[in-house]
């Protein structure tokens, strides 16, 4: 078990307690550029422990009323069968070649760039949404709902991003008078089982490290909970640009590479 492993868990479950923003945005370009894993093991991986580390904050947000199981259910209709679509096509690649690591890599850096959007656009989003609330696709939301599922089941399948801060982005924008701390419950009880899904996918094809996903979560259980408590402390007009321009650069990097 290395301990940089369960350091980095440690700092990325942190930052997600600061700022709210899902650890796959951090913790899997992480894993791929800083540690060399392979994109696929890092993605399994990351899966299983997004599964777990949100398992609980859906517990919580049940208890306390928070969840609109509704809109959680329309997602999941989109995004389960989206996600095992997604994993059957994968298992057409052949496991661990640099194809498929390829399209991990570039299918994260896309999903890192519009996960950054989410986070600078998210007030002009809801602001949009407000203004526009009469307008005509609002008779459909409930289809729009389970297509915005669908495209988060492919992504978060391929990547490991964006069942957080792009769910929540577009939530927002579909449900802009649901009060935000229902908005992030039900994304957060979405994200359980779509990522467990997919989670459990990769490990189907064989990419999942539980020797790592044991070390992450022993550092970012902790991280978590010590970030959680100084959120209240730390300007979010601060943490977010920086979290947002630090994804923008990585994002770019994986893109690149």
């Amino acid at each position: 078990m290395d301990p940089l492993y369960t350091l980095s868990g440690f700092v990325v479950g942190a930052i997600v307690g600061l700022t709210g923003v899902g650890g796959g945005s951090l913790m899997t370009p992480l894993l791929v550029l800083l540690f060399g894993v392979h994109p696929a093991t890092a993605v399994g991986t990351d899966l299983l422990y997004a599964a777990i580390t949100k398992a609980g904050g859906t517990v919580v947000h049940g208890r306390k009323g928070h969840i609109d199981w509704s809109i959680t259910g329309r997602l999941a209709a989109g995004s389960l069968p989206a996600a095992a679509i997604t994993l059957f096509a994968l298992s057409q690649l052949p496991k661990r070649s640099a194809e498929i690591g390829h399209l991990i890599s570039l299918s994260l850096g896309l999903a890192l760039l519009l996960t950054a959007a989410a986070i600078i656009f998210r007030k002009r989003l809801i602001s949009y949404a407000l203004r526009h609330e009469n307008a005509g696709y609002r008779r459909h939301l409930g289809k729009i709902t389970v297509l915005v599922g669908a495209i988060l089941g492919v992504l978060v399948s391929i990547s490991s991003v964006g069942a957080g801060a792009l769910g929540v982005a577009a939530l927002f924008f579909l449900y802009p008078k649901l009060p935000a701390i229902r908005i992030v419950g039900s994304d957060i009880a979405h994200a359980v089982p779509l990522t467990l899904v997919a989670g459990l996918g990769h490990w189907w094809l064989g990419s999942v490290d539980w020797l790592l996903l044991g070390s992450l979560l022993l550092g970012s259980l902790p991280g978590i909970w010590l970030g959680s408590h100084a959120s209240s402390r730390v300007p979010d007009h601060v943490l977010r640009p920086l979290l947002a321009s630090m994804l923008v650069l990585i994002g770019a990097k994986l893109i690149a590479q």
